[in-house]
Formats: structure tokens, C-alpha cells, sequence
């Protein structure tokens, strides 16, 4: 079966941890803004570019947790961290997720789509793994945010930040226009339900004067009234998926090449359609290169 392939941010092999000391502020503020929005509890959720599972401690209230990455090794440091039980490990790609249509309650994606070069056909993946109701939080960086528009108008700006258009600021790293986003949304089957602005206080100056902690709480209480500026470098959404009503599958996964439900045995995922399985290696399963189809 013919599918587009896609550029893709590979973290494979990186040491993303080390990229959070010196940012305690910025998690703080996402893990406020990420616990406003996140339904307390239900049946499945994803966490897609889950990374080294940063945010997995907040979804203790949902029976299985999947936390996915383009990063086989970014999985192996999450599975060290938080073990199996109710946590899943997938390695794959969001344009192909192996994961069943209406399948999951809830999917997130923090500081994941300023490294997806084709917005429309992640999110209509997304939508499709949703279930009827199910709720996306995403969260993009703002080109139009309040530093940028500052720049612009001392003609320091390269980013036009008042144009809708996606800006590549470097190889796979994008910022957006709020109603880019917005739009995008909608025409993936989306109804935005709610947004905060996020890390506001982002600025060198403050973060030299104030703790993190000091910085956080105040950011929490600008967060939903300053939400409607969208001048925030970092925005939070919660959307509603917008579908028909149907039956809810019974497999949580399905496969890469003829779309069958797979059937989970021990630690194998087998597909009863084509033949083909996937078993997990240190806990992770590889969907990135599956295996040849069995003939």
C-alpha cells in the first residue's frame, strides 16, 4: 500500500533531558496549563512525541498510557522511568500512528508540531485515532507572540508574524500564526474548546530576578485571562473531536499495511489479516520500519 512519506525530527540518540536544566519555569507553566485542560480520567491516551515521558506522570487517572516517539531511544529512557503496567512504548510515526480509528479518549502534543512540516495530515491522523467526543491538547509556538510583534516593528523580524503562513525558522522547526492553527483544526474535524498563553514571562530579564516557582504561579494566573491576546510565545488547546458516532473498536491497535485490528498475545501484536506481528525489544515496539509482509 502507497504512503506519502514525510520529513520527520528525528531525536534518536540525543540527550533531550539536558535540554531542561535552566528551564523549570517553562515545565511549570506547561504541566499548569496541560493539568487545566487534560480530562482527569478514561480509557486510553497518547502522549505523541511523548519524548522521555517529561508529562507521564500527569496521566495516572487513564487505565493504559501510550506514550509514542519518533525516538526509539527516547522510549527506552521513558520505559526506565515508569516501567509497563498501564504504559505502552511505541516507536512510530504520527502520519501513520498504529493505532485503531476512534481507538483513544484523549491525545496530546506538547512541543511536538513546531517539528511537524505538514499540520493538515497530522491532525487529521489525530482525529482519526480519536474517539467521537475524544479531546486533543496540543500546543504550538506562536509566531505572533508579543516579543516577535516587537521586533517586527523595529524591522528586526524575519518571521512576519502577522501572516498566516507556517514560518521555518530552522531545518524542522516551525512557528505559527494562531489562526493557521485554528483553521487547521477545523478542518480536521476539530471544534476548539479552550486556550491558555503559556510562558509568558519568557524572558531572560525575569528569569535572572524571579525563581521558577515565583515565575510559574505567576504565569498560571495569566494564562486563561490573557489567552484571547494570543501574544503568548507558547499557546495551550484544548479541541473537541468532532465525528459520527459508532461502534467502539475493540483493538487498541491495528496494522501498518491492511488496517486489520491486532490482536494483543503476551507481548506480541499479531495481525490475523496479513500475518504480520510486532514484538517489543527493551519494552518498546517498533513501528518505524515494519518488517516485511509474510507472504
Amino acid at each position: 500500500m502507497f504512503h506519502v512519506k514525510h520529513r520527520v525530527c528525528d531525536y534518536e540518540g540525543s540527550d533531550y533531558k539536558a535540554f531542561w536544566p535552566g528551564r523549570e519555569y517553562e515545565d511549570a507553566a506547561e504541566r499548569s496549563a496541560l493539568r487545566r485542560l487534560l480530562p482527569p480520567e478514561g480509557e486510553a491516551l497518547v502522549d505523541l512525541g511523548a519524548g522521555f515521558g517529561r508529562l507521564a506522570d500527569l496521566y495516572q487517572g487513564y487505565k493504559r498510557v501510550i506514550l509514542l516517539d519518533f525516538a526509539r531511544s527516547q522510549l527506552l529512557q521513558a520505559h526506565q522511568r515508569f516501567g509497563e503496567g498501564k504504559f505502552i512504548y511505541l516507536a512510530a510515526d504520527i502520519y501513520r500512528l498504529p493505532l485503531a480509528s476512534s481507538a483513544v479518549d484523549t491525545a496530546v502534543t506538547v512541543r511536538v508540531l513546531h517539528h511537524i512540516a505538514d499540520i493538515p495530515a497530522a491532525l487529521a491522523e489525530v482525529h482519526r485515532i480519536l474517539k467521537p467526543k475524544g479531546t486533543y491538547i496540543l500546543e504550538y509556538a506562536n509566531k505572533r507572540n508579543l516579543k516577535e510583534i516587537f521586533r517586527y516593528l523595529l524591522g528586526r523580524s524575519q518571521k512576519r508574524p502577522f501572516s498566516w503562513e507556517p514560518f521555518e525558522y530552522l531545518d524542522m522547526h516551525f512557528n505559527f500564526h494562531p489562526a493557521y492553527i485554528s483553521a487547521s483544526l477545523q478542518e480536521a474535524g476539530f471544534a476548539p474548546q479552550e486556550e491558555l498563553a503559556v510562558s509568558s514571562l519568557r524572558l531572560p530579564v525575569l528569569k535572572r530576578l524571579f525563581a521558577p516557582g515565583v515565575l510559574a504561579y505567576l504565569d498560571g494566573l495569566l494564562q486563561k485571562p490573557t489567552a484571547g491576546l494570543k501574544l503568548s510565545p507558547s499557546i495551550f488547546v484544548a479541541a473537541r473531536a468532532v465525528k459520527k458516532e459508532g461502534e467502539t473498536p475493540k483493538a487498541l491497535f491495528r496494522c501498518l499495511y491492511c488496517y486489520t485490528p491486532l490482536q494483543e498475545k503476551e507481548t506480541t501484536l499479531f495481525c490475523a489479516g496479513c500475518g504480520q506481528e510486532w514484538r517489543p525489544q527493551e519494552g518498546v515496539y517498533d513501528f518505524r520500519e515494519p518488517e516485511r509482509i509474510p507472504s
